[in-house]
């Protein structure tokens, strides 16, 4: 069993003049979550974590965390005008990208956000399409062979992200002789990862890096993001990560590695959606068919254009029948979507208790990299998202889209 902040009546009173599917997410239990984190690291001075937008690019979330102390770590120009819309300003935004272009660093330049350049080519393309280097600037790490990859991301040494070792030094030599007065460094090796000792060692080897560059070139670190990528528990009875321990942990390597050299002391940042809005966000979504062929088919009006992730990983999302909790386990389907894709399913072999038609279904953890992975492939249109507020109504965050959306860009 898996928890739903809501009812079934609430839904289906929703559902009288929304139909589904749609998105909700639960308000109450993300500021918990988001007000947490905060006091889990109380003993970094500055600490602030940077909601990857990409998660859960809607600006009732932004700012809801913003107003938790929240930052905006941004991908692409679209998100960091999101981020700016939502009020947050200069160095309460970040952007992190790769392939980057000159309106993307631009637009960062503009709105004083901190740049995470991700290739030490990126330092002269910036001078030529931009022009002088910010105040502040950050590089993202890549440590190659001295870290296991991680089974979403892949191997960092296959991975298109980052600076090698020897880029990294080169890099904080160019940028102190161009006059760059503050640094960062990041680095993001993992997603979706459990494993709470996987964030020690990648923390280790970051406060290392940062030991030495800091011993053999001056460079003194305004802060150093170790990333994201904690991992939720999508399966039932699992256990969430130990933040605190990581915490722990981290306090510890802080000191042993930097401030015993005699660095002075830093901030520490992380970048972290999953974990923050994941567990708290629920697709709804109707049974409208049954099929009974080599298999079982129970067919819903959502699909992988709403939730992509078990097409896209083969994740698994645990799914409630609304309001029937506690019957027995014993039927075997593959729930499915409408698209022409025989991969639109978003569980296979799954047990289940007897699912009748007309049936509300609710997907759960869904509220990151969820609705914001939509495509409209079919034909199909992106669905509305609610928050869930604390005296149990529902406000409406995003509009479902109209077919009237879908024809606008077109010239026909």
């Amino acid at each position: 069993m898996k928890n739903i902040p809501f009812t079934k009546s609430q839904i289906q009173s929703l559902t009288e003049k929304y139909p589904t599917p749609f998105y909700v997410y639960d308000k109450k239990a993300i500021v918990k979550n988001a007000r947490e984190l905060y006091e889990i690291f109380s003993w970094v001075k500055g600490f602030k974590n940077y909601f990857a937008v990409k998660g859960l690019p809607n600006p009732s979330i932004l700012e809801l965390l913003k107003n938790q102390g929240h930052g905006a770590d941004c991908s692409s120009l679209g998100e960091m005008i999101l981020a700016e819309k939502v009020g947050l300003v200069g160095e309460e935004i970040m952007i992190t990208s790769n392939d980057t272009t000159v309106a993307e660093y631009e637009k960062a330049a503009e709105i004083g956000a901190i740049i995470n350049f991700d290739d030490i080519s990126h330092i002269k393309f910036y001078e030529k399409n931009v022009g002088k280097l910010p105040e502040l600037v950050c590089f993202r790490y890549n440590p190659g062979p001295l870290k296991g990859g991680n089974a979403i991301i892949g191997e960092p040494k296959e991975a298109k992200y980052g600076l090698t070792t020897d880029q990294m030094f080169e890099a904080y030599r160019i940028c102190k002789s161009k006059g760059v007065k503050r640094f960062g460094m990041h680095t993001m090796v993992c997603s979706g990862e459990m494993n709470e000792d996987y964030f020690v060692e990648t923390i280790d080897i970051l406060f290392s890096l940062a030991g030495e560059i800091y011993e053999k070139e001056g460079i003194i670190f305004d802060f150093i993001n170790i990333g994201g990528g904690i991992g939720i528990p999508y399966l039932p009875n699992k256990p969430r990560v130990n933040v605190q321990y990581i915490s722990d942990k981290m306090k510890k390597l802080y000191q042993e590695k930097l401030i015993n050299k005699g660095h002075p002391e830093f901030k520490i940042v992380m970048e972290l959606s999953r974990y923050i809005t994941g567990p708290y966000g629920y697709l709804v979504t109707t049974v409208l068919h049954e099929k009974n062929t080599y298999k079982d088919y129970i067919g819903v009006d959502a699909c992988m254009a709403n939730l992509m992730r078990p097409a896209l990983y083969g994740a698994y999302h645990h799914i409630s029948i609304l309001g029937r909790g506690n019957e027995p386990v014993d039927h075997k389907y593959d729930i499915t979507g409408s698209l022409c894709e025989n991969n639109d399913k978003f569980a296979i072999n799954r047990m289940m208790p007897k699912i009748n038609i007309g049936d509300i279904l609710v997907i759960h953890d869904a509220g990151a990299h969820g609705h914001a992975m939509g495509f409209q492939y079919n034909a199909k249109l992106r669905s509305a998202e609610f928050l869930l507020k604390k005296d149990g109504s529902f406000e409406m965050i995003r509009r479902a889209e109209t077919y009237d959306d879908y024809f606008a860009t077109l010239n026909f």
